[in-house]
């Protein structure tokens, strides 16, 4: 019985190991600033693609082989296709990038620019009209 139990263990993982298959080339991308610190809160997606994926907040990287399309189709990273990504941050500049897949070390770094706000406080315009009058605040008393 013991041979048995074997041959059907070996059976099940020949077979299993068999139907996984390769599905795509892994392409890993680094989200950083322009002094090379990561940005924890940038997001990547595929301009057709409706998901937003997030990166590692630990060091910005995010790795994938496959993206699933909306409408039920997959983006499979093959050799020689082209990629492109929309990358994203809260207080950065959003960038969309084009990068074409190889056959190893699909690893590259993506710089965000940070947005310039102005902190200085916005001023009411004036706007004046022919019939205001300024207020008379002096005084008598109740109207009695």
């Amino acid at each position: 019985m013991s041979s048995r139990m074997m041959w059907a263990l070996a059976a099940v993982m020949v077979t299993g190991c068999a139907a996984k298959g390769k599905t795509g080339t892994p392409v890993t991308v680094f989200v950083t600033d322009t002094e090379a610190t990561a940005i924890s809160t940038a997001v990547i997606r595929h301009p057709d693609e409706a998901e937003r994926h997030r990166v590692n907040s630990v060091d910005g990287s995010w790795t994938e082989e496959v993206l699933y399309m909306p409408d039920g189709s997959e983006i499979t990273f093959r050799p020689g296709e082209m990629l492109v990504l929309e990358i994203s941050a809260p207080g950065y500049e959003t960038q969309v990038i084009q990068y074409q897949v190889r056959r190893r070390k699909n690893e590259f770094n993506v710089q965000l620019v940070r947005h310039d706000f102005d902190d200085e406080a916005i001023e009411e315009p004036m706007m004046s009209f022919g019939r205001d009058n300024p207020r008379d605040l002096g005084g008598g008393g109740p109207a009695n």
